[in-house]
């Protein structure tokens, strides 16, 4: 029996729970959970605000710990080897996407919360094609939200081909853009950070930040006008996409991360004069995952985070729902 924290029903708190996983799959890994990240689509998927959540839930996708068993098709070599898992537990592996390296495009994926139990356990499972070995040099109890804000942020500046002699933004710093700023100011890039809050400039400033724009000044988006080749945004709220639109260069790029669940409003008149682009993409493939820890391991990029007892969990989601921790929250078990 694995034995875990689970909810009930939607937005419910979390209580002991114990259930039977059944055999292990051919292609699957077990894992013993060492930390868990506690990440914002752990909350979504909790309140069931995408409407796909499975009662009663396990939550958690940013999993670190060893590696116990594994199925038939799996080396023996990896047992006793710490690992990782985000948020993705399986595809396919035979679609074109899948062919194509781009795993995570599957029609097919599952993710570790979808229809299946995370990581606030003592095991977790998961197919080892998702299933990656923690570098050399990582702590392990920060670098489980790479594995999901970490790569999410990693995987446009690959996907997009950002070059260290461009000019980025990213905006809202905070869980996603925090991470956004060290990856690229390692890349080479010149930064700038747009916040609401002011009190965040000396911080983004460390984080890697070359410039901070208070976003709530219509007027300092005014005057960087045509000045910037890459803007993403890690913010799941509307904002006025048009004057980020402004803030782009010809043939510049808007691309989401954040989760905006209203529609967006823009005129297509500046961007096809300007050839510009609105784009968005997922969190990314077993190939850009090793890739992301091999960078974030050579340049010592870590998330910052706050460390709980898997025993106050029910403390830590509240303090996330709050909106209150700087920047990653951290479950040990």
């Amino acid at each position: 029996m694995i034995k875990a924290y689970a909810a009930q029903g939607p937005g419910e708190v979390l209580q002991p729970f114990e259930y039977d996983p059944g055999p292990l799959g051919d292609d699957e890994v077990e894992i013993q959970t060492e930390y868990c990240g506690i990440c914002h689509s752990d909350l979504s998927m909790l309140d069931n605000d995408w409407g796909m959540t499975s009662y009663p839930f396990v939550p958690d996708h940013e999993i670190i710990g060893t590696v116990v068993t594994v199925g038939n098709n799996v080396s023996q070599s990896i047992i006793g080897q710490r690992v990782g898992v985000g948020w993705n537990a399986h595809s396919c592996m035979t679609c074109e996407w899948c062919v194509g390296g781009d795993h995570n495009l599957c029609a097919s994926a599952q993710g570790v919360i979808v229809g299946r139990h995370g990581g606030f356990a003592d095991r977790v499972r998961a197919d080892a094609a998702w299933v990656f070995p923690i570098p050399e040099g990582l702590s392990a109890d920060a670098v489980g939200p790479l594995l999901c804000g970490g790569i999410t942020v990693f995987n446009p500046l690959v996907q997009f081909n950002v070059k260290p002699t461009d000019r980025v933004g990213v905006i809202g710093i905070g869980g996603l853009g925090h991470m956004a700023l060290k990856f690229m100011r390692a890349y080479g890039c010149e930064v700038t950070a747009f916040s609401t809050s002011a009190d965040k400039e000396a911080e983004a400033r460390h984080l890697g930040a070359n410039h901070f724009v208070n976003s709530r000044d219509a007027g300092a988006l005014e005057k960087l006008a045509d000045s910037l080749d890459f803007i993403m945004s890690t913010v799941n709220v509307s904002l006025d996409w048009m004057a980020y639109m402004q803030v782009l260069r010809p043939k510049g790029r808007l691309h989401m991360v954040g989760l905006v669940l209203e529609p967006m409003e823009l005129s297509i008149g500046p961007m096809m004069f300007g050839q510009k682009s609105l784009s968005a993409s997922p969190t990314g493939s077993p190939a850009t995952i090793c890739d992301m820890l091999d960078f974030a391991a050579r340049h010592q990029i870590e998330p910052m985070v706050e460390s709980y007892l898997l025993n106050d969990v029910n403390t830590a989601l509240e303090k996330l729902r709050n909106g209150e921790p700087r920047y990653r929250l951290v479950l040990k078990m």
